[in-house]
């Protein structure tokens, strides 16, 4: 079991090199490795925590105290996204009141408060949440969920902030229904990518292009899912499989030699983004531990792995992300941290499973 200690410590092999700042440093032994991965994950988790950061945001965070096992800030971050938790059910609201699937991004981890602590006020949290998801929540036709509430678009980043929740909440058919519903508008089976938005205003895609990060959430959002999934659900598991591995093809098939998305995937005009390795390669590690895809992948995420880490200054911020507050250039964000400690979580996870 990786509890708290032990991930802050972390351990063992992820790489031969520990790169900070730009300078590669040689581990010669074990404890050098651990020494320099204890000093990477304390400076990124604190960049993280010392961020402003929207719903979506505090969720992801959230998600990394769940993986990090690290269960006292993880109560505390609960009782914060809780504690902004609307009259309709939407948690962690700070600011705009037109988004509607990113303040679910924290529901599954307040059912995991609940599941921990067994305080009251965590259920209900959670239940008016699904609640707002399954009767309140503004959604096309189908029943998807649209990204915001004063327009008819449905985003790839939606893939993570809902069907989790869901999954977690253990209502699977809502779960599957909102993966199938993403997929059927913003799915490009010719590239294995996802276009970012779709517009039913318009009748089409208004966001054609396949963002790095919205690609990357979707691979995040099915190795969660999968590993929520109970096994007496068999069809379930092979489709969200089937939906990682297809959604894998198409971002191998655009992968930079030193392990580096572009911030449109299959556009190399577009600049050198770092985030998507690090989402690309949480969601294999995490799928291969559970067995949901082949473990070959596993040198693949080490390469994005790899990649990565090689972006990370001296203060522990990963830099060539799609920069917050606009995501449209590169720099720094609350989730860029979030995904670089869970990456580093689920290798460990797997090492440690070895």
């Amino acid at each position: 079991m990786l509890n708290r200690r032990s991930f802050i410590r972390i351990l063992s092999m992820i790489t031969p090199a520990i790169a900070l700042g730009g300078v590669t440093v040689h581990a010669t032994n074990h404890e050098e490795k651990k020494q320099g991965y204890s000093s990477l994950i304390h400076k990124a988790r604190n960049a993280m925590l010392a961020m402003q950061r929207a719903s979506w945001e505090q969720g992801t965070a959230i998600q990394v105290m769940i993986e990090c096992e690290d269960h006292e800030m993880l109560r505390m971050m609960v009782d914060e996204a809780i504690l902004r938790q609307s009259h309709d059910g939407r948690t962690c609201m700070l600011g705009s009141d037109h988004n509607v699937t990113d303040p679910i991004a924290a529901g599954y981890g307040i059912l995991k408060a609940y599941d921990l602590f067994k305080e009251e006020k965590y259920k209900a949290a959670a239940d008016r949440l699904y609640d707002y998801c399954k009767n309140q929540a503004p959604r096309d036709q189908s029943g998807t969920l649209y990204h915001l509430n004063d327009s008819k678009q449905l985003w790839s980043d939606s893939i993570y902030m809902v069907p989790p929740f869901l999954a977690a909440y253990k209502d699977y058919d809502e779960c599957m229904k909102q993966c199938r519903g993403y997929r059927a508008r913003l799915w490009q089976p010719e590239k294995k990518l996802y276009s970012h938005r779709w517009s039913d205003d318009e009748n089409s895609l208004i966001t054609e292009r396949c963002w790095g990060g919205g690609n990357g959430w979707a691979a995040a959002s099915f190795a969660i899912i999968y590993e929520l999934l109970p096994k007496e659900l068999q069809e379930y598991r092979e489709e969200v499989s089937s939906y990682l591995v297809e959604l894998l093809e198409g971002l191998l098939n655009n992968m930079r030699s030193d392990g580096l998305f572009h911030d449109v995937v299959d556009n190399p005009q577009t600049y050198i983004e770092t985030n998507l390795s690090q989402m690309a390669s949480f969601a294999i590690y995490k799928a291969v531990r559970n067995k949901a895809i082949d473990p070959g992948y596993l040198k693949i995420a080490r390469k994005m792995q790899k990649g990565a880490l090689s972006k990370v200054d001296q203060f522990g911020y990963v830099q060539g992300a799609a920069g917050s507050p606009m995501f449209n250039a590169p720099g720094v964000s609350s989730e860029a941290q979030a995904f670089l400690l869970m990456m580093i979580a689920e290798e460990n996870k797997i090492s440690h499973d070895k």
